[in-house]
């Protein structure tokens, strides 16, 4: 008769994750890919993620992300992100999160991850994929940016180093430090410009590519003539437009049923016109050629940010750290554990 033993549980810190996922953000984009197809075939279980929230904290939240993911992948596992804005004020980041991976045959987790680095990495990923679909290349003229913390700089290593073609950056970011440290650093490693914006509405203009990328809570962005020009908008943040922009452009999301909650923009567009036909389709629909962009409309897309997506870029990082003898493998975690 044949036993079946617990796996071994390794911790992987972000150190060992940082080094993985530095050296190789072409596969990362592929991983992503990937994980959206399997999650399309529907190889794939993701339920919405829960938010805990503090009565004595209201900008503050603790998310967590359960999900499995099939196909070439086969694992399970649980984010666990908190996000508390106070905390760059005291110059710790905003964002803190690990991950979990379960093994699929036994149900015991096999990793215990640091994951902002992992979360940041499959959000960055997942908008740049976003953006060269919906662009139909890799080439911009100019790159609007608001909000520079991690997310921003994530994506925009992601730009570096897929070699996109980019001439300019405007750049507009609440914190005068923060900008003016993005800039430098696009400054040092690319030849594009980077332009400060003095106001949040000059990071769209002439801009062929926009990134949203901040912690706002409610829409500050209210005026559709800043669409006028037709550009990509990556609406990372979520809740950064009002209703009136998400309906005078094409909209495209990751998974429509997860987007529309939570009072993002599209839940509230939804409120406002009682249905979801705003909703054009997801990037999958895109990826397999479903649908395809009017180059003649502004498209915005919006994606909540699947747990199936940390579980493929996890996994991912977990089978390279371990490979190359990293991590920090706990054979006896769960010995004296009943059955």
């Amino acid at each position: 008769m044949s036993t079946l033993a617990p796996p071994p549980l390794t911790v992987i810190g972000a150190g060992d994750i940082a080094a993985a996922t530095d050296r190789h953000r072409t596969e990362l984009v592929e991983v992503v890919r990937a994980a959206y197809l399997t999650h399309d075939a529907g190889d794939s279980a993701n339920p919405h993620s829960s938010f805990l929230r503090f009565p004595h904290q209201e900008r503050s939240r603790i998310i967590s992300l359960p999900a499995y993911l099939g196909g070439a992948f086969e694992v399970a596992g649980i984010k666990w992100i908190a996000s508390f804005p106070d905390n760059t004020r005291h110059g710790v980041p905003r964002a803190s999160a690990t991950l979990i991976l379960n093994d699929c045959v036994s149900g015991y987790p096999f990793a215990c991850m640091e994951s902002s680095i992992v979360s940041a990495t499959r959000t960055a990923a997942s908008a740049v994929l976003g953006a060269q679909t919906l662009l139909g290349t890799r080439r911009a003229r100019r790159v609007g940016i608001v909000g520079t913390g991690l997310i921003a700089q994530h994506v925009w290593r992601f730009l570096r180093d897929l070699d996109w073609e980019i001439d300019a950056f405007r750049l507009f970011d609440l914190d005068p430090a923060a900008v003016g440290r993005f800039a430098a650093a696009v400054a040092k490693d690319t030849e594009a410009e980077p332009v400060v914006a003095e106001k949040v509405e000059e990071a769209f203009t002439d801009c062929d590519l926009v990134v949203l990328t901040t912690v706002a809570g409610e829409p500050h962005l209210h005026d559709p003539q800043l669409l006028a020009h037709n550009p990509v908008v990556l609406h990372l943040s979520l809740r950064d437009l009002a209703p009136e922009m998400i309906l005078a452009a094409r909209n495209f999301t990751d998974d429509v049923d997860h987007a529309v909650r939570e009072r993002t923009s599209l839940h509230l567009t939804e409120e406002r016109t009682g249905n979801r036909d705003f909703i054009d389709g997801t990037l999958a629909d895109l990826l397999c050629e479903r649908l395809r962009r009017d180059h003649g409309r502004p498209a915005i897309f919006s994606p909540f940010g699947l747990g199936v997506l940390d579980l493929a870029v996890g996994k991912w990082v977990h089978d390279r750290v371990v490979a190359a003898g990293g991590g920090h493998p706990e054979s006896d975690f769960f010995t004296g554990v009943g059955v």
